[in-house]
């Protein structure tokens, strides 16, 4: 049965390769990206955020059967905790009601490995506490006192929680609706290409996610672990952060975290 499923960060990357997936097997996708897309909106904003949320709802009919919040950014700046979190808790909030409606509805974020990486604890508590302004401002210190890359891995980390606190409550758990994420360790997308082509990055970024199953990853392995999460087969798995990173995780971590 066809269904209606919006994946922002549609344009690129893991975002392109799942809305590709879910059009062969019939779906409607609505598209959000800053270009490209059935819904052009900048993330990084209120205004582009309820932009967003608004034209998605025009073009479902406001029903849909599943969310995927791929869209982010990796840069150094504050950037990433304004799209990487801000913005896809904001468009996952503003399309939940959307989802209520649906008879078996699905939703799913794009984490990464870097959520496990040293964060800033001041980014991450204004993060879970909705407090942009204070979240942006401790993002700017952080990239002032020359550790930009934080922001990512805090974006990350923040989101992964929120993730984990918000599925077991009454608005997502109670209305029937999975909230999940997939992890990935380093995938090859336009995001990425400066890190390969980059020597002493591409020797930080190998030091800093191993990857001993298979290597680096396709964006078509991470949108096929997204498709099942989404899919109506995943009844009863929530909150949960599932890491598609090649064995990253259990490396850096150890056997003791489970």
């Amino acid at each position: 049965m066809a269904r209606t499923i919006a994946v922002s960060g549609s344009a690129s990357g893991i975002g392109e390769a799942l809305a590709a997936m879910l059009r062969d097997a019939g779906d409607t996708v609505i598209g959000i990206d800053l270009r490209d897309a059935e819904v052009c909106a900048d993330l990084s904003g209120p205004e582009g955020r309820s932009h967003a949320v608004e034209r998605t709802l025009e073009l479902s009919g406001g029903t849909l059967d599943a969310v995927v919040a791929c869209a982010g950014v990796s840069d150094f700046t504050v950037l990433p905790v304004k799209v990487n979190y801000f913005g896809a808790v904001a468009l996952l909030d503003g399309l939940r009601p959307a989802l209520a409606r649906a008879g078996a509805p699905r939703a799913a974020v794009v984490g990464s490995i870097s959520g496990t990486h040293p964060v800033d604890a001041a980014i991450v508590r204004a993060c879970l506490d909705g407090d942009e302004d204070a979240a942006l401002r401790a993002a700017s210190k952080v990239v002032e006192a020359g550790a930009g890359n934080q922001t990512y891995s805090s974006s990350k980390s923040a989101l992964a929680q929120w993730l984990r606190r918000a599925g077991v409550t009454p608005e997502w758990a109670g209305e029937g609706i999975p909230l999940n994420a997939i992890a990935p360790g380093v995938v090859r997308t336009p995001m990425t290409e400066p890190l390969f082509a980059d020597e002493g990055m591409f020797k930080i970024m190998n030091e800093a996610v191993p990857m001993p199953l298979n290597g680096y990853a396709d964006a078509a392995v991470i949108a096929e672990a997204l498709r099942w999460l989404i899919s109506p087969a995943n009844s009863h798995m929530t909150g949960q952060v599932i890491y598609v990173d090649g064995g990253a995780e259990p490396t850096l971590r150890g056997p003791e975290v489970f």
